[in-house]
């Protein structure tokens, strides 16, 4: 199996999974971010069980010299945390509890045929954009 194969059937898994959880349901996702109102805390079973995946799977993956579809691991070089870090995270944060999407679930939901996921997206992109043009200096 080629590398493209393998990236659009995980593409997929995932996404089947989000949507699954309900994470494309941008009402599901404020509620669940609705602390001081009616919370529902479904999501963190789904967030629990993803970081709990992880938490087990990832050093066992890491023991390989390589992954199976690439000669080298990908992993990132920068370990600290800086304010570039913190006001992403931020930024991320604001805009998840604002709009209830996150850049994962607003392109699965972009199969829902609504016109919410399609805005998100497009701002994403342009966000996107600017900021490269910006960190590029021009």
């Amino acid at each position: 199996m080629n590398r493209v194969i393998a990236g659009a059937l995980c593409g997929v898994l995932f996404g089947a999974g989000l949507a699954l959880a309900q994470m494309i349901d941008p009402n599901k996702v404020l509620a669940f971010l609705d602390l001081a109102g009616d919370w529902d805390p479904s999501l963190v079973l789904v967030m629990g069980g993803g970081a709990g995946v992880t938490a087990l799977l990832f050093p066992w993956v890491l023991r390989r010299s390589r992954p199976q579809l690439d000669s080298r691991f990908h992993l990132p070089t920068k370990l600290q945390v800086d304010g570039r870090l913190l006001s992403g995270a931020a930024l991320f944060g604001v805009g998840w509890g604002l709009a209830g999407y996150c850049p994962g679930p607003a392109l699965v939901a972009l199969t829902l045929g609504t016109a919410e996921p399609w805005l998100f997206v497009a701002a994403m992109i342009a966000g996107s954009l600017a900021c490269k043009v910006s960190l590029d200096g021009g």
